[in-house]
């Protein structure tokens, strides 16, 4: 079994570091800790903290130079800026990728001795999302040994209230297809999930990742018009959305309205006499992945996907 122990961070990349970086630190809060630039590589970066919740980065990738594996990676994109991969701790790096070969997964990118990259989705479904897999040490997930610690920069006016990383939502044609597999490779545990026609057009599943904080969603098609259908055509088995928990839903939606960023599909309910409420941002208002904020009036009353929207 591939021995995943926590999810380290969420890695983005984009063409163009400094707009992305002023969303990030403006709107989300995140804080940088670290910045490298290793044009040997072609790739430069800011790690940032994500705030309320300790251990939960975000990674932000840009293009260093001429060409390389990132350059090359956007361009396939059209230039557009997404979610790269999903970095993960293991106990073993060897024995990761040695249970890697067994299962038939590529590494599609590594250092040596420091990390490797690779999707951990069912090969025959395609790419799915690349996970970036590291051993216990220092930022050796970076790329780059020379990474430079840096003082965070201040907000420039109200924040989201980011209180952590809730979940990474992965589109797949069978969740309990993928949800088998994930238990398989890596221990996933199923916590929930909705009944089969419970939603009109979709249904999921949430699974733990063995000691992280970051959940796994895994959402699947119904009916004959599913947005989810539409995405997996676009997109294959890819990562659908990323949602974070706000400590105040005024404050955040007031925020976005601040810094001109719009949310949209705002939705609100009771459970068990407590309120919740839940908004999307669109991927091209965010750095090129759709995000969910929610804000539970009670832990454990929010119902994670009552609905999520279709990206246009």
């Amino acid at each position: 079994m591939l021995k995943i122990y926590r999810i380290d961070h969420v890695a983005v990349a984009t063409p163009d570091l400094d707009k992305q970086l002023a969303l990030l630190e403006g709107l989300f809060g995140f804080q940088r800790t670290h910045v490298w630039d290793n044009r040997d590589a072609g790739v430069k970066g800011v790690r940032l903290a994500v705030p309320g919740a300790a251990g939960q980065y975000w990674v932000v990738l840009a293009p260093s130079g001429e060409g390389g594996s990132l350059q090359k990676w956007l361009d396939e994109k059209g230039g557009r800026p997404g979610l790269h991969h999903v970095g993960a701790e293991v106990p073993d790096l060897d024995a990761a990728v040695a249970e890697l070969d067994k299962r038939g997964l590529a590494v599609t990118d590594s250092v040596p001795g420091r990390w490797v990259e690779a999707s951990l989705s069912p090969p025959e479904h395609g790419p799915g999302v690349l996970w970036r897999l590291r051993g216990p040490g220092n930022l050796a997930m970076l790329g780059d040994d020379d990474a430079t610690e840096v003082k965070p920069v201040d907000a420039n006016g109200p924040t989201l209230g980011i209180r952590g990383i809730d979940h990474i939502c992965q589109a797949f044609r069978d969740r309990d297809e993928l949800s088998r597999w994930y238990s398989d490779l890596a221990g996933f545990v199923e916590v929930w999930r909705t009944a089969d026609d419970e939603i009109p057009d979709m249904a999921d599943l949430v699974l733990n990742v063995p000691g992280s904080t970051i959940c796994w969603e895994v959402i699947t098609g119904r009916g004959e018009d599913s947005f989810v259908d539409k995405f997996l055509d676009r997109n294959g088995a890819a990562a659908h959305h990323v949602t974070f928990e706000v400590a105040d839903w005024d404050a955040a939606i007031a925020a976005c309205g601040v810094h001109d960023i719009p949310t949209f599909d705002d939705e609100e309910g009771v459970k068990d006499g407590a309120a919740w409420k839940h908004t999307f941002i669109h991927p091209k208002h965010a750095g090129g992945v759709l995000v969910q904020l929610f804000w539970e009036e009670r832990p454990g009353v929010w119902v994670r996907s009552d609905k999520i929207p279709p990206q246009n």
